[in-house]
């Protein structure tokens, strides 16, 4: 990851309903969400809400697909894995064992415990 993309990242988590929408689909794993059921669980405005998946989904945070006349939103695990590897590059070089343990605490329960462990490579 680029320090640019990082930069976009962290600025999109940084304000308080994207971190909410984004630790929100976090919990919810693969399955995701419908951004109708997103806004009524953060309260936001659906409108406001657009602009927020927007913001985070060009950071690499989220992603969308269709499911039927619904769009499903989920976190966007290799993207979210990039900069959680980012964040550790140093902690990697100096000792792999402890980035191992940073990722696949960080990424566990959403992602399976083998690709977790692969986060610095």
């Amino acid at each position: 990851m680029e320090v640019s993309q990082a930069i976009e990242a962290l600025a999109a988590l940084a304000q308080e309903s994207r971190l909410s929408v984004f630790r929100l689909l976090v919990r919810q794993g693969p399955a995701g969400m419908a951004a109708g059921d997103i806004a009524r669980a953060v309260a936001v405005p659906p409108n406001t809400l657009s602009t927020h998946l927007a913001i985070l989904s060009r950071a690499g945070l989220v992603a969308s697909r269709k499911a039927g006349r619904s769009v499903i939103y989920a976190m966007d695990v290799a993207g979210t894995r990039a900069l959680l590897s980012f964040l550790v590059e140093d902690c990697c070089r100096a000792e792999r064992s402890v980035c191992d343990q940073l990722i696949e605490t960080a990424l566990a329960g959403c992602c399976p415990s083998e690709a977790a462990s692969e986060c610095c490579t």
